[in-house]
């Protein structure tokens, strides 16, 4: 499990920070997924700095819980005021039962000490006819990320970090949550430059690197550079992403 209070929350919000377009992107996606009354509430799991959190509340209209683990995190969490963060886990929801109308999942499955408990919780404070907007990586769908070929283990530990879409879907069936049968990629990441995409990932703000040994990321950081300064203004691929939508009956 990664210690976002020992390292992570100094580099996090200058290291994934959103682009305005790119937030507007996902709030239009988060708009087509969710139950189409106004307004709605809204539970942020994993919030973190509130990345989403204020945007969700302008969405939707409704209140918003931002929920997260690390008080450093929660420290940096972007105020509004239709917004309550509180710290807890998804183990354990400080809500009351059938509280929100949506959740709102970024990125934070693979970091659950127990993802069908998790999912039972998120049942739990989901009103009946509530959605889940779950953005993940799937295991054994990931995607052929540009940077793998700097570091040679990123892809091995990725996929074992994160869930296998199967598995996904039958956790989710156990707490009592229907999924659909294929995930929806959604097209929000713009392509970057090669100097901006070593700039952005050279403060290792993203967890995967808290996985890989310090020697292989010297070497591969230092190739990474080395590339960057040759050919700066090379376009990095983008790549959609991976959503998938669950539903309480």
């Amino acid at each position: 499990m990664v210690d976002y209070d020992a390292r992570l929350h100094q580099v996090y919000a200058q290291g994934r920070a959103l682009p305005a377009d790119s937030l507007d992107t996902w709030m239009q996606a988060a708009a087509g997924f969710a139950p189409p009354t106004r307004p709605l509430t809204v539970l942020d799991l994993g919030c973190g700095i509130g990345r989403f959190t204020p945007a969700l509340a302008d969405t939707f209209g409704g209140p918003v819980y931002g929920v997260e683990p690390s008080a450093r995190m929660l420290e940096q969490a972007i105020d509004h005021p239709a917004v309550t963060y509180l710290e807890g886990s998804a183990e354990a929801i400080p809500l009351p039962d059938e509280t929100c109308d949506l959740a709102w999942l970024f990125l934070t499955i693979h970091h659950w000490t127990d993802p069908l408990q998790g999912l039972k919780e998120v049942g739990r404070v989901l009103r009946p006819g509530g959605t889940v907007i779950l953005r993940t990586q799937f295991g054994d769908r990931m995607p052929d990320l540009y940077w793998y070929r700097y570091f040679p283990s990123a892809r091995r530990v990725d996929a074992a970090m994160y869930l296998p879409f199967d598995e996904i879907r039958a956790l989710a069936a156990l707490a009592g949550l229907h999924a659909e049968e294929e995930p929806h990629w959604v097209d929000v990441t713009e392509p970057r430059t090669q100097r901006a995409t070593y700039e952005r990932l050279k403060l290792r703000a993203f967890s995967t690197f808290e996985h890989i040994a310090e020697d292989e990321l010297d070497r591969g950081f230092a190739e990474f550079e080395r590339d960057a300064d040759a050919n700066p203004d090379h376009e990095v691929p983008a790549f959609p992403a991976g959503v998938l939508l669950l539903n309480r009956n």
